[in-house]
């Protein structure tokens, strides 16, 4: 049975740094016969940006937010896929907001029993990757460190592949070898 690749765009840009990351990947992807899922987050219906913090999704048995809008249907693809890619240019050190938008309402992915001390995911023995570049190579590590700390709480395997000096938006067309290296982890990953 083929894999399940839910791939997330966090750029608000149609044609930048980051589809082109995407387009390469999936690439990688298609020729070990993989077809992902790919979502827009800047371009999806929120009813609050981010999560609330009003814990109705603790309360429930389902691992899924209660907040009724695009974001929800984003988090019920996490939860069936088999490899979550992020992909997210470098904006003031961190992803983009719209991606942390997705990042913060995973919230509601998780159970915990506070008197026990367990957490339960269904995020558990999935692979989370993160694409993502930036326009010079200032602040790389401290972008990579959510999703590293995400991937070993949560028990996921963990790869990335972060472009430094990408330049503007579209640019890293035109960096020599960057496509060959996002399209063979395409093919790794499979």
């Amino acid at each position: 049975m083929p894999k399940k690749i839910l791939i997330i765009s966090g750029s608000p840009k149609k044609d930048g740094n980051t589809t082109a990351l995407i387009e390469w990947f999936q690439e990688g992807i298609i020729t070990k016969g993989g077809i992902p899922d790919i979502v827009y987050a800047a371009f999806l219906k929120y009813k609050f940006p981010g999560c609330t913090s009003c814990r109705a999704c603790q309360k429930s048995e389902k691992y899924e937010c209660v907040i009724d809008d695009d974001a929800r249907s984003v988090l019920l693809k996490m939860a069936k896929a088999d490899i979550i890619v992020m992909a997210t240019p470098l904006y003031f050190f961190g992803p983009s907001a719209q991606l942390k938008i997705i990042m913060d309402r995973m919230f509601s992915l998780y159970k915990w029993d506070n008197a026990a001390g367990t957490m339960k995911t269904p995020l558990q023995g999935k692979t989370l990757i993160l694409l993502a570049s930036a326009f010079e190579g200032e602040g790389l590590d401290a972008l990579e460190k959510p999703f590293t700390l995400i991937a070993r709480y949560t028990g996921m395997s963990f790869d990335s592949l972060i472009i430094a000096n990408a330049g503007v938006s579209g640019d890293i067309r035109n960096k020599d070898g960057v496509k060959e290296k996002i399209v063979a982890l395409g093919k790794r990953i499979l």
